[in-house]
């Protein structure tokens, strides 16, 4: 069996668990601490995640992890991407992830069960000209902001399924925005984005991050 080693925050590590759930192959999903530079190290030569393990194996890269899983038997990511939907997950990610990562910083991941973890976290992605308490404050950023990107977004997703109507890797991408967008309270989903959020969550077996949202 397959270990996938994650941080539960991580959108890449998002990525790497979603082709599981939609080829409903069975795996260990292991939560690494945050501070943890030398289980990382050891494995790949650097401190990041997602981490694929196997037999002693290890490989890096979300997307390569994606690939290597959806190569095992019949594909399920075959249909082609679309450049709009690109364009819009390009605009969005610098604003989402402004709000997100305060956010992430303050929730009781498991990857922040210590002290040291989550100070270790806040080290790397706190910015010293704008701190994580300054973002939280003010939440109707948050709102104005990412409220007319869902709203922009909407048109394009074609199926709840599917957001161009065959599973592609743009699905790969968008669940993994839209699970960090669910971690942010406040939002307006239109109909079109909630459903797809939710059929995507439940195919994968990935929750959103209602519970934690701030």
């Amino acid at each position: 069996m397959y270990t996938l080693y994650v941080y539960d925050h991580c959108p890449f590590c998002i990525k790497a668990r979603m082709i599981f759930g939609l080829k409903d192959i069975p795996f260990h999903l292991a939560i690494l601490p945050n501070d943890d530079e030398q289980g990382p190290i050891g494995m790949v030569g650097r401190k990041v995640v997602p981490i694929l393990g196997r037999d002693g194996q290890f490989m890096a890269e979300s997307l390569d992890i994606v690939a290597r899983i959806d190569a095992e038997g019949a594909a399920v990511l075959t249909g082609q991407r679309n450049p709009l939907l690109g364009d819009w997950m390009q605009r969005s990610n610098a604003p989402l992830y402004r709000q997100f990562l305060p956010r992430a910083a303050a929730a009781p991941f498991p990857e922040f069960a210590t002290t040291s973890a989550r100070a270790y976290f806040i080290r790397n992605k706190e910015r010293t000209e704008e701190p994580f308490s300054t973002v939280l404050r003010e939440k109707h950023v948050a709102i104005e902001t990412l409220n007319p990107l869902l709203a922009e977004l909407a048109p394009l997703v074609r199926a709840p399924d599917a957001v161009n109507g065959t599973l592609s890797y743009d699905d790969i991408d968008l669940f993994a925005l839209l699970h960090s967008f669910s971690i942010i309270q406040g939002l307006t989903y239109p109909p079109e984005v909630e459903a797809y959020s939710q059929t995507m969550s439940k195919r994968c077996g990935i929750p959103l991050l209602d519970a934690l949202a701030v």
